[in-house]
């Protein structure tokens, strides 16, 4: 826990970055407005969506598109900005547009695994999760959040206690799953989550207690 007596400092660290991204960005910006047809734009886009400035990231970005539409870093930042904004479709739209051309792409593969997995797509999520691993075989967590969203996924251990009622269907509920998070068992909250969204792939509050387990877990493991 930080102590009272570093708040200052910690105050005075975040107040001299803010300032650094607000230069990045006037620079940038300066540069943009030099040479219109500068691929800067790709940069200031990221600083905006850095900044929390999404609305300006997403114009930024969409304006150099239009003027260099292959320039797979640029859209790769614009669908990050998008899935920030909750814009799914629209995120997995760009990202598609880059696999077409780049399959091998491991982050593109990533983050379409994301969205389709906050779309409640969890069988796409799974497919594009097991092309990262394939490209990617050192991807540890995509490994452990393939192992907690597959369709047969388990538990982890003997089989014994918690094991047994994971897999019984009886509790495989929205309530339960939430009760195994609130008592800071964030896997198997993922794992009776997955269930419940793949029963019901439109129950919204499943599919964001399905994301905060995840998020726990992550958490956990550091």
């Amino acid at each position: 826990m930080t102590r009272p007596a570093d708040a200052p400092y910690h105050r005075d660290m975040q107040a001299s970055d803010d300032r650094a991204l607000a230069d990045a960005i006037r620079r940038h910006e300066e540069r943009l407005a030099r040479d219109s047809d500068s691929l800067a734009f790709a940069q200031l886009a990221d600083l905006y969506r850095k900044a929390g400035r999404t609305g300006d990231a997403i114009m930024c970005a969409r304006e150099g598109l239009r003027r260099w539409p292959h320039y797979t870093t640029a859209r790769l930042i614009l669908a990050k900005t998008l899935l920030a904004e909750g814009q799914l479709d629209a995120a997995l739209g760009e990202l598609t547009a880059i696999l077409q051309t780049s399959p091998k792409d491991v982050q593109c593969q990533r983050l379409a695994a994301e969205v389709h997995r906050r779309a409640g797509r969890l069988d796409a999520a799974v497919g594009h999760l097991e092309k990262a691993v394939g490209l990617d075989p050192g991807d540890r967590e995509s490994k452990a959040l393939l192992s907690l969203l597959r369709a047969d996924a388990v538990v982890a251990g003997d089989g014994a206690g918690l094991a047994r009622i994971l897999g019984d269907d009886t509790f495989a509920t929205l309530s339960f799953g939430t009760l195994c998070l609130e008592q800071g068992l964030a896997e198997e909250a993922a794992l009776v989550l997955n269930r419940v969204v793949r029963r019901a792939p439109d129950n919204a509050e499943a599919r964001e207690r399905l994301e905060a387990a995840l998020r726990a877990r992550s958490r956990r493991r550091g």
